[in-house]
């Protein structure tokens, strides 16, 4: 597999067309302030300004205290592109948080347009964040990024433009540009990959953690014997993942 072009067409910025919400398989208002009056748990479908689409998840608990979340944003495969937001909840957070309302994160899951690649170099995901963090009770200290595969890349690379809005980082089965190390190496990231993986080799995730951890930074990998492409099924089924995640606090500077 070649390595995704890290360059990405500017999203353009839409009018805001609509926003509803889904509470227990029934369509209620989104006029009130996120949690204000609620505290049920809640998965959100939204169309933004910023020109994509995502979904959002708030954990039960959510509202009931005045109390900040860690938040997880969660980029997808390249499979996944499109506009039908139905095909994020395929794999990774979004899928597990169907069957598992006790999810300690809220959940950002946006969705790539079609012969689109995640990136860095534009500003949808990171203005994204910023309107996700404006509009409800996000603990800035605890933001994660994870992706797999595409998602994986878009990790590496949306952690190397923006070092200091991530906690911790965990790319499955990508990879990267190893100058990406200069800004990474005070980024804890754990990397997964699988050994047999035919679709994007082993040696992108190995080559990025070795060029961190030689600059000093922490880094690690851990790799699946038997596993082909898709390694990142086992890595979001640990429960070790998340209590890892939660562990690590961005250090204001």
């Amino acid at each position: 597999m070649k390595t995704p072009c890290l360059l990405c067409s500017t999203f353009v910025a839409l009018l805001l067309i609509g926003c509803a919400q889904m509470e227990k398989g029934k369509m209620v208002s989104d006029s009130a302030r996120p949690g204000a009056q609620r505290a049920q748990t809640f998965e959100k479908k939204i169309t933004k300004t910023l020109g994509c689409k995502y979904l959002l998840f708030l954990p039960e608990g959510y509202g009931k205290e005045r109390n900040r979340w860690p938040l997880m944003l969660f980029l997808h495969g390249a499979g996944e592109r499109g506009d039908d937001l139905e095909k994020v909840k395929k794999h990774g957070p979004p899928k597990i948080i169907q069957t598992r309302k006790d999810f300690p994160f809220i959940v950002v899951s946006p969705q790539c347009p079609e012969e689109q690649w995640w990136t860095a170099k534009t500003e949808v995901l990171i203005n994204l964040l910023d309107e996700i963090v404006a509009r409800y009770d996000v603990d800035t200290e605890r933001i994660y990024l994870t992706g797999l595969s595409m998602g994986g890349y878009g990790s590496w690379a949306l952690a190397s433009e923006y070092p200091d809005r991530f906690a911790a980082v965990v790319p499955i089965c990508g990879g990267g540009n190893r100058m990406m190390s200069l800004t990474l190496k005070d980024v804890p990231i754990w990397a997964f990959h699988g050994a047999k993986d035919d679709v994007v080799p082993l040696k992108e995730s190995q080559e990025m953690v070795d060029a961190i951890n030689a600059r000093g930074g922490n880094a690690k990998l851990t790799v699946y014997p038997d596993a082909k492409h898709d390694s990142w099924t086992q890595t979001y089924n640990n429960s070790e993942l998340y209590d890892w995640l939660l562990e690590h606090r961005r250090v204001s500077k």
